[in-house]
């Protein structure tokens, strides 16, 4: 991919007619990349773990902090026996070395039509609107969002961000470049479009599940 942007800028600048940059206006470039100017944003002093919980359960999420990795697992079969689901499970590779119950039938990988619950990990929150990132990865397949009745997602604190363009940063930052899909979530799949009345699990679960660790 980084070839072809390549022979696309190169294209450009030959159309121009303009050869490599001066080392200056390189520099002025970098440094523009390192520190990009602040746009306003919306302000707030709330600090940001609690302001995303608040605004996750505003909108019918739940969520249980946990100390560390190795209580994630005891956390999620506490969310499953608490709300009757059944162990038919499909976790995000990024998650599978951990201690799953044993009694659980699961697997890593996309989620099948029989994927009753879905675990995976967050890329980043957004405490501005409490919002989960979810970028598309073999550890984090975009079908776990959407077929499973059930979903828990596991975020670490430190990646909770305070603004949309803190998140965006943060993916830009790892080197990994653009994501072919980026789901943002902020409460279980809702609609009104039935008497306008509030129904859950629309067009994707109906149960959000938080795991926030640290």
């Amino acid at each position: 991919m980084r070839a072809a942007r390549d022979e696309i800028l190169a294209t450009i600048r030959q159309s121009l007619g303009r050869g490599p940059l001066e080392p200056d206006a390189t520099a002025v470039l970098a440094a523009r990349m390192a520190a990009p100017p602040q746009h306003p944003r919306p302000a707030f002093e709330e600090d940001l773990t609690t302001r995303t919980i608040r605004k996750l359960e505003s909108r019918s999420a739940t969520v249980a902090r946990v100390a560390d990795w190795t209580d994630v697992p005891r956390a999620a079969e506490q969310f499953r026996t608490e709300n009757g689901i059944e162990p038919r499970v499909v976790i995000g590779a990024g998650l599978a070395a951990l201690a799953w119950p044993s009694h659980w039938s699961w697997h890593s990988g996309p989620a099948a039509p029989d994927a009753v619950l879905s675990v995976t990990p967050a890329f980043a929150a957004i405490a501005e609107t409490g919002t989960l990132m979810l970028v598309a990865s073999p550890d984090s397949p975009t079908t776990h969002n959407f077929v499973p009745e059930h979903q828990i997602v596991v975020l670490k604190v430190e990646q909770i961000v305070r603004h949309f363009e803190d998140a965006w940063w943060c993916r830009q930052q790892t080197g990994a470049g653009l994501p072919r899909v980026v789901n943002l979530v902020s409460g279980p799949s809702r609609t009104a479009d039935i008497e306008q009345t509030i129904q859950l699990g629309a067009h994707g679960p109906r149960r959000l599940h938080v795991i926030l660790v640290g």
